[in-house]
């Protein structure tokens, strides 16, 4: 038996830290376009299956056309069959997406979204016991079912549930809200299960030879992953153990650079080194976090914005740039530059003493009013 094993689509998410309206739509379509590739890797495996646990959507009140494009994606995938279950972000409420796919009557045959905890036969001699959630967050484990659930002798027992596990948590926010829909990390040997499919994490883990986080095909910000993937798991028989690759599925890289820059050459070293970053499809395809220190003169600054900075914001899917630890160094010729006398060099004087200051609240803003002043009147000056 060969399936693929994903997770956590999150069709119909918002980027909150995206604020440019095209880039949002394109990571959002990037979730959608990642389906395409999950068949593919189906087809390229032979897996006739895919087993996708929770959080198809990022919400329970998506609108239409969200709700209906991964069934389309789906559909052109055939036979491939896709097996669904809510997870906390999409539960099976009343009027949620489950409960309105139920009503459609043009829902692909080959999606299969199970929405009570029952086995279903899966394939010759294998059993899928799914554990859909009703609740955003409940109190029980959601595969506690699995260990008494009745299914033909020597048949393969495969589960597929989404939620934290007793010894991994919810980690992101262990400080802030206790953890829900909590999963022994042992029930594949309470339930005597083969294998058993889990999504809330959002990067590929191992809880043991039987239990496995599939992460989202799509990475959804720093830290976690570079790129999304998506498991091939193969169970040559009932009590056999599971073979599971990860393998990459995502078309956009999330990666973080840091670097220290403090004169021209060193801002034209980083651009050389971003540019010949390895990234699958080119730096269009790339999300960068660049968090960068140092200290630069006025004119490295605005070489450092100008020439690199822009490039990166032209050349990139999406840029996160982190200047905390960049400071600007002007020196006497910077100030000359502005101007030698009359008010604007008063002016340059004060927000340049103020800039120096750290305990002036408002140093950071005299950096920047600095910088601008920089800047203004270079492009006033006849070239």
């Amino acid at each position: 038996m060969r399936f693929i094993h994903t997770a956590d689509w999150h069709i119909g998410r918002h980027f909150r830290f995206v604020h440019d309206a095209h880039r949002q739509s394109v990571l959002k379509q990037a979730r959608i376009d990642a389906i395409q590739r999950i068949a593919a890797l189906a087809r390229q495996h032979g897996a006739g299956h895919v087993l996708v646990a929770g959080d198809v959507y990022d919400a329970v009140d998506v609108g239409d056309l969200v709700l209906r494009q991964p069934l389309e994606r789906m559909r052109d995938a055939a036979p491939l069959r896709w097996h669904l279950i809510p997870g906390n972000h999409d539960p099976d409420r009343p009027g949620g997406p489950y409960d309105r796919l139920a009503r459609l009557a043009d829902l692909p045959p080959n999606v299969l979204v199970h929405r009570s905890a029952e086995p279903i036969h899966l394939d010759q001699g294998v059993v899928l016991l799914p554990a859909p959630l009703q609740e955003r967050a409940q109190d029980h484990d959601p595969t506690g079912w699995m260990d008494h659930a009745l299914t033909p002798e020597g048949a393969m027992r495969v589960g597929l549930a989404h939620g934290p596990v007793t010894d991994f948590g919810r980690l992101e926010h262990a400080e802030r809200q206790p953890a829900h829909n909590l999963i022994a990390p042992d029930r594949p040997e309470r339930a005597g299960l083969d294998y058993l499919a889990l999504g809330d994490w959002h990067a590929p883990l191992r809880i043991g030879p039987r239990i496995w986080y599939a992460g989202t095909p799509e990475a959804d910000g720093f830290g976690r992953v570079e790129r999304g993937q998506a498991l091939v798991v193969e169970i040559e028989g009932r009590g056999a153990p599971p073979s599971v690759l990860p393998l990459p599925v995502g078309r956009y890289c999330w990666r973080t650079e840091q670097a220290v820059i403090e004169d021209a050459a060193s801002v034209d070293a980083l651009l050389e080194r971003l540019r010949a970053l390895p990234v699958d499809d080119g730096l269009g395809h790339l999300c960068l976090c660049l968090r960068v220190q140092g200290a630069l003169s006025l004119p490295d600054r605005a070489r450092f914005e100008d020439r690199l900075v822009a490039w990166l914001e032209s050349a990139l899917a999406y840029l996160r740039l982190e200047t905390d630890g960049l400071h600007d160094a002007p020196a006497a010729d910077d100030l000359d530059a502005i101007a030698t006398s009359g008010a604007i060099r008063l002016a340059a004087e004060r927000l340049d003493a103020r800039s120096r200051d750290p305990d002036d609240p408002d140093c950071d803003t005299a950096r920047a009013a600095l910088r601008l002043l920089y800047g203004e009147q270079r492009r006033a000056r006849p070239s």
